[in-house]
């Protein structure tokens, strides 16, 4: 079979560059380095080995920027404020589209282009990351052959010595102070971004800070598997500083004051970075579920990964890193437009995890 032609997007950035890295690696795919910044491009290109670059805007792409391109990976961000406009020009082109976003709403839309997908004969595919497509494969896994399911509670814990970029950043505060709705006490109802700060435990890792995040998996963990009373989505930043802080920081927000954090990205991204040496470089995601078996017997079901050594960035690119092997294998999803949930197996990640040094634990 010929080679997989693929075109990443946002390849310099935290989660680009590592897909890419991981990508280049693999036999029969040709890959393509995209970002905005060719100088960047270059340095990376470089480092693994010389790959192909392309100077590209994306917030500019037309049909013709990914012709001699089979399938196209939007890693860039923040997606919160993204037009559609990569997913419109990988459909005229007759390309396969993945990206890996976290964007609510961006998600939430996502069905809007399954017509034209179809049409096109090439699939679409959203949320290729660590959210819904890891999370959704790990509660699938962990409750096969329950009666129901009651609660379901997700955590994102990265370590604070983790790199992180600006879209990343302005990807928290697009939400933070705003109303987010959440799935609590069997309805619907709205919280502050980054509210309900709490602590909460991870097996193996210790005690971490946790806030309500607004993010596709609220929309997402309900439709698929109908929880009786909550479904929530949270994540905490290691130093105490900056989790705290950035609650506080939350406060004009509510009250109306402000619109919005997100000029203050840069300032706070600066601030995150001078903090670096602190903390650990373990990273943490955990997943716990209550339901009951198919005796309706009640039950507890606990997944919990842990990424030692600044390795927590690969997760969020491990679910598009499977995808392409399945269009390479000659296995792609069906024409149309769609969640990446249900796309995947667990099993899908467990030589990257153990390629990375990456562990994870079910109880």
């Amino acid at each position: 079979m010929p080679d997989l032609r693929v075109l990443v997007i946002g390849a310099t950035g935290v989660f680009g560059s590592r897909l890419a890295e991981l990508a280049a690696r693999e036999p029969r795919i040709a890959l393509t380095l995209a970002a905005r910044d060719r100088k960047k491009l270059e340095t990376l290109a470089a480092r693994l080995g010389g790959l192909p670059v392309r100077a590209l805007d994306r917030k500019r792409l037309v049909a013709p920027d990914l012709a001699g391109f089979d399938v196209v990976i939007d890693a860039a961000g923040p997606f919160q404020a993204s037009a559609p406009t990569v997913i419109e020009a990988a459909v005229a082109a007759g390309v396969h589209y993945v990206d890996l976003a976290d964007g609510r709403a961006f998600v939430a839309a996502i069905g809007r282009h399954d017509a034209d997908a179809r049409a096109a004969g090439v699939s679409v595919t959203t949320g290729a990351s660590s959210i819904p497509a890891l999370s959704h494969a790990a509660i699938d896994t962990l409750t096969d052959g329950w009666r129901r399911i009651d609660r379901i509670r997700i955590g994102i814990f990265p370590g604070n010595r983790a790199p992180r970029g600006l879209a990343v950043v302005q990807a928290i505060l697009s939400y933070v102070g705003h109303p987010a709705r959440v799935w609590r006490e069997a309805r619907w109802t709205n919280v502050p971004g980054w509210g309900m700060t709490h602590r909460w435990t991870v097996p193996g890792v210790g005690t971490r800070w946790a806030s309500v995040c607004d993010t596709p998996e609220q929309d997402l963990l309900v439709q698929r598997y109908r929880p009786q009373e909550s479904a929530e989505f949270f994540a905490g930043m290691e130093l105490s500083i900056l989790h705290l802080g950035l609650a506080l920081l939350a406060f004009p927000v509510r009250r109306g004051w402000i619109a919005s954090l997100g000029p203050a990205a840069r300032p706070l991204l600066a601030m995150a970075k001078w903090l670096l040496p602190f903390g650990s470089d373990v990273g943490a995601m955990d997943i716990v579920i209550d339901g009951r078996d198919a005796g309706d017997k009640p039950r507890e079901a606990r997944w919990t990964l842990r990424a030692d050594g600044n390795r927590g960035p690969y997760v969020p690119t491990l679910a598009a890193l499977a995808m392409l092997r399945r269009f390479r294998d000659g296995r792609p999803p069906a024409p149309g437009a769609r969640a990446c949930t249900g796309l995947l197996t667990l099993a899908e990640w467990d030589a990257d995890f153990e390629r990375l040094g990456i562990t994870t634990h079910r109880v």
